[in-house]
């Protein structure tokens, strides 16, 4: 089936060579941090997770948010979501893939990344996070091929990959929480320490992960004419809804938790997100930012009238893709280092090094999300 992504007009090959030529900026970058250190990034000792890191975190949830059209469509039958599954499941594979190229350039040198395959231990939140992520990557790219090849062939699914499908489902789920669970088990950073983090984490992935699947399925409307349905559309909006009100809710309650207990190691942190801390501001604009699209969004979502527009809806659901990948970027993994366990305030800002080697990987996840929905429309078209 890989032939169907090597037939295309000129817009398509302009746009994967500009993915390209992205990529290779973003690989020089790689080059030069990789001859240098990650002394070229704004890490530090104070602050050791950073930009790379963010987006990892964010992108787990985009990854996990697929089981919002795998679990209706083949667990309860749910007819509407049968031509929005499959891109769901190609998007989940190039987040995963995404996530695993970010762990790769945090590691400064990154081969160190062997060692947990070589001296595994169970004890470790960072080889559970291993496990889970490559073991959902194996089960997405085996359930996507598996029902890609019957559909071409315009038979039924094998049997034996019902299970799988099943089986992938609590597995969506356990990555994201297992990825909480790498945060909020460390005792010495308040910020992370919270029993509430992973159902958070989970909320923002059901929120995120919907919004960039409405905003890529009506890109693919117009610039292929496959049109996955205005049901499957709406459906996915109330998901975003709920799950952006929820989301909202939880935050509100971390704040109200640590503005009434007043606990200042607790506090603190909140206070540098939203005010900042000894004149130091450097994410309290984006996390206002962040809260107001948060806020905005649900105005639009919540009004029946604003989110069956689909005009609107588009603008509503970037504004929650944004909204997360600030809050769930930036502000959920630098504020855990700032202020330090000694309270000491050491600002982190990415440098050109990191925007660089970033901007690659996302032009890499487009790329792979590009070419496999080509695959997956030219076998739709050619079977219908």
């Amino acid at each position: 089936m890989l032939e169907k992504a090597l037939s295309g007009d000129r817009k398509y090959w302009s746009w994967l060579f500009a993915l390209c030529g992205v990529i290779f900026i973003g690989f020089l970058f790689w080059m030069y941090q990789y001859r240098n250190g990650l002394e070229v990034t704004g890490m530090s000792r104070d602050v050791a997770w950073g930009f790379y890191i963010a987006q990892f975190t964010f992108l787990v949830g985009v990854a996990a948010s697929a089981v919002m059209v795998v679990l209706p469509y083949y667990l309860h039958n749910y007819k509407a979501f049968g031509k929005i599954t499959i891109l769901g499941e190609f998007l989940a594979i190039s987040a995963v893939l995404m996530c695993m190229l970010f762990i790769f350039v945090d590691m400064g040198q990154p081969f160190r990344i062997m060692n947990v395959f070589l001296y595994p231990s169970p004890r470790s939140m960072m080889f559970w996070d291993t496990v889970a992520l490559g073991g959902y990557l194996v089960l997405n790219v085996l359930i996507s091929r598996v029902s890609l090849a019957a559909e071409r062939k315009g038979v039924a699914p094998a049997k034996w990959i019902k299970p799988i499908i099943i089986l992938s489902i609590p597995w969506a789920i356990s990555i994201h929480t297992v990825t909480a669970f790498l945060y909020s088990g460390l005792a010495a950073r308040p910020f992370w320490m919270t029993a509430v983090l992973a159902p958070r984490f989970l909320a923002s992935a059901f929120a995120s992960g919907p919004s960039l699947l409405i905003l890529l399925s009506l890109i693919i409307r117009k610039v292929s004419k496959y049109d996955v349905g205005k049901e499957p559309i709406q459906k996915l909006a109330i998901i975003v809804t709920y799950a952006m009100t929820i989301n909202v809710f939880f935050i509100l309650m971390e704040i109200f938790t640590a503005a009434y207990s007043n606990i200042p190691e607790h506090l603190a942190h909140f206070t540098y997100l939203y005010f900042g801390l000894d004149g130091k501001t450097a994410l309290v604009p984006w996390m206002w930012v962040s809260a107001i699209l948060a806020v905005l969004t649900l105005i639009l979502l919540i009004n029946p009238k604003t989110r069956h527009n689909e005009k609107i809806l588009v603008w509503a659901c970037a504004a929650v893709f944004v909204s997360i990948w600030i809050d769930k970027g930036m502000g959920m993994v630098v504020t855990g280092f700032v202020p330090s366990p000694l309270g000491k305030v050491f600002e982190y800002f990415p440098t050109i090094t990191e925007i660089g080697i970033a901007l690659g990987i996302y032009a890499i996840g487009f790329l792979l999300v590009t070419v496999f929905y080509k695959i997956a429309l030219s076998v739709r078209k050619s079977i219908a």
